[in-house]
């Protein structure tokens, strides 16, 4: 009876085991069905790196296919960069012209009111009292007869004379 009982217990643990295990013999052992933590990890690592390598590559490929460098549309871009070269090399001629001209000399016992507002710092009061305080010997005597103050003068003694 003992040995039934046995046989019994050892015919259910052997049903058991057929849900758990494979039974692919692989050198004479049995393969759990059930796959182990580590491998299901290592499976899903390696989807994951294949689909990176195939992003990558499909980035790589839309990169190096670039349409917009026809030899038309280079010449177009050349093009609008010599114009805007050129546009900008002409305002700085102007600029440079304009900043010299600045530099020419006035006469101060000649010039007009406006010529005299063009230089920095005189207003419209102080021209008035340059051309009413006329004859000047020298540039100098716009500070010493306190028509300007020095502070004034030193920006624009470059700019004045004082001829006859």
């Amino acid at each position: 009876m003992l040995h039934f009982v046995l046989a019994r217990i050892g015919k259910k643990i052997v049903q058991e085991r057929r849900h758990d295990f494979r039974t692919v013999p692989l050198r004479n052992r049995c393969q759990p069905l059930i796959r182990l933590p580590h491998q299901n990890s290592m499976r899903i690592l390696r989807s994951v790196f294949i689909a990176s390598l195939l992003a990558a590559l499909l980035v790589g490929i839309t990169a190096c296919t670039n349409n917009s460098d026809n030899p038309d549309e280079i010449r177009r871009r050349t093009a609008e960069a010599t114009e805007t070269v050129r546009r900008d090399a002409k305002a700085m001629a102007e600029g440079v012209k304009e900043g010299m001209g600045n530099g020419k000399t006035i006469n101060i016992n000649k010039a007009s009111r406006e010529d005299l507002l063009t230089l920095s710092g005189i207003t419209e009061h102080e021209a008035d009292r340059i051309i009413a305080s006329r004859p000047y010997d020298n540039a100098d005597d716009l500070v010493s007869r306190r028509i300007i103050p020095q502070s004034e003068y030193n920006k624009i003694r470059d700019q004045v004379i004082a001829g006859h």
